[in-house]
């Protein structure tokens, strides 16, 4: 799965406990007739890969939903989904190519009318 939209907030790399898990967040808002602010967490390595985003640009990220269960001292079970992250990758605009000529338009090609009938003979099969 993926999301596509553009930066709102990258977070600082979290660390917890003293196995050293890592946590890093971004929220991407999508950009639709009704845009959506969706928080991606990207765990322990893959952290990194937020280094080189900042705010406004626009990315696409492949997500994984990931769900659990748990289970308070009262005994009541509750569960929680959560988005993670493994790839990122920028957007760019769609701008045209540049280095590419220009397309002339349809008038400024003439037919060619000097060509026969009989000119068709000479053609190798």
């Amino acid at each position: 799965m993926e999301v596509q939209g553009r930066i709102k907030m990258v977070g600082e790399t979290q660390t917890f406990g003293s196995n050293g898990f890592r946590k890093r967040e971004v929220v991407v808002t999508t950009e639709e007739q009704y845009p959506q602010h969706i928080m991606v967490e990207f765990v322990q390595d893959k952290t990194e890969l937020l280094n080189n985003y900042k705010e406004g640009q626009q990315v696409k990220i492949n997500i994984n939903l990931r769900g659990r269960e748990w289970v308070n001292p009262q005994g009541e079970t509750k569960y929680f989904n959560s988005i993670q992250g493994w790839r990122i990758e920028a957007l760019q605009a769609q701008a045209p190519s540049e280095g590419m000529p220009p397309v002339p338009p349809t008038e400024a090609f003439e037919p060619v009318s000097d060509l026969k009938d009989d000119d068709n003979d000479d053609l190798p099969f």
